[in-house]
């Protein structure tokens, strides 16, 4: 009896400490991780979406355009020096998750909402907001529907794997009203099923519905309906385990913000002559050590610039005054022009 429970004592302390040494092992893995590798394959693999104008899509000449993509450039501006050391992959809803956590792609950058859930079940981490949106709706203008409240008994149509399909049943269930959900895996097929007539409305964020209706033949013969029933805060989102590569993604999107908030477009960052401001020198690397901290060259903010702009100059670009969606900056303004965009002190 004394043998036995002596193996079986050993037996768990032996698991115990091969426990432990995994955890250590899977410590120092994730420390080691994502920035060496990233570094040794040459270039950032960047998780985006299948095609969505103005935050990830891919253009007829073949190159990839977007908030989300300039996003990538960034980070491989900041890591390489070099704004083409990136490649993109294009993913559905559904798969973006599972290829991040696998470590198929490095960083997911497709307008992706950060929720409690998807922070604290999934292994991941997001990195800050990068636009700030809400769900809406969009309608043909001869259904006569002039707003969500008048959807009662209405198909819609929405793709799977998202926020979008709990807000929708929240906010019909809220209201008292009835809908049929008519829900796909791939966007292309959302959209098809909806100019088709096999739903009544779409359904997604609003910068979703103002990029998807220029797909349509006749982009005027749809209106989006004045309701925001959410809040969707799309952000870029790393594996959880590895704080290095975390800090890196956290604070290129902080950058952007910076740039703006002091004013140093790519025009700019350009220029030869050394600043003389402090908070500029800091940013720029002519003083300090936030690049060392990072794990990166002092001038990492600055290749930023250089390479997209700060957040305004690639905002307006890509979804704003100076692209097709046209997308008035409101909640994507920054902080001290009444918008929700704040970067931590560079310091």
């Amino acid at each position: 009896m004394l043998s036995t429970i002596h193996r079986l004592n050993r037996q768990r302390t032996q698991f115990a400490l091969s426990t432990l040494l995994l955890f250590f092992i899977s410590l120092t893995t994730a420390h080691a991780g994502t920035l060496e590798n990233v570094k040794k394959q040459g270039y950032v693999n960047c998780g985006v979406s299948q095609g969505l104008p103005g935050f990830s899509n891919l253009e007829k000449d073949g190159q990839w355009s977007g908030i989300d993509v300039d996003f990538c450039r960034a980070i491989a501006a900041a890591v390489f020096s070099d704004k083409s050391k990136v490649r993109f992959t294009p993913l559905s809803a559904k798969e973006r998750f599972t290829a991040l956590q696998s470590g198929e792609i490095d960083v997911l950058s497709r307008n992706t909402t950060w929720t409690a859930s998807r922070d604290t079940s999934l292994g991941i981490h997001f990195a800050g907001v990068i636009y700030y949106d809400g769900q809406g709706f969009m309608v043909r203008k001869d259904l006569g529907v002039s707003s969500a409240k008048e959807l009662d008994g209405a198909t819609l149509c929405a793709n799977t794997g998202t926020t979008t399909e709990l807000n929708m049943s929240d906010y019909f269930r809220s209201n008292g009203m009835q809908y049929k959900p008519v829900i796909y895996e791939k966007y292309d097929e959302v959209l098809s099923a909806y100019e088709s007539g096999r739903c009544d409305v779409l359904s997604t964020d609003l910068s979703g519905l103002y990029a998807q209706r220029l797909r349509l033949k006749d982009a005027n013969a749809h209106t989006i309906l004045p309701e925001v029933i959410s809040k969707e805060p799309l952000g870029p989102a790393v594996r959880q385990g590895d704080d290095q590569w975390f800090n890196i993604i956290k604070w290129t999107l902080y950058a952007l913000l910076e740039a703006e908030e002091l004013n140093i477009t790519k025009k700019a960052a350009m220029q030869k002559n050394i600043p003389t401001n402090p908070q500029i020198r800091r940013f720029l690397g002519f003083d300090g050590n936030l690049g060392q901290n990072l794990g990166l060259t002092n001038q990492w903010a600055k290749h930023i610039i250089l390479a997209v702009g700060h957040y305004g100059e690639m905002y307006e670009r890509t979804v704003g005054s100076q692209s097709l969606l046209r997308i008035p900056r409101e909640h994507n303004s920054l902080w001290k022009d009444g918008g929700l965009h704040y970067a931590p002190p560079f310091r």
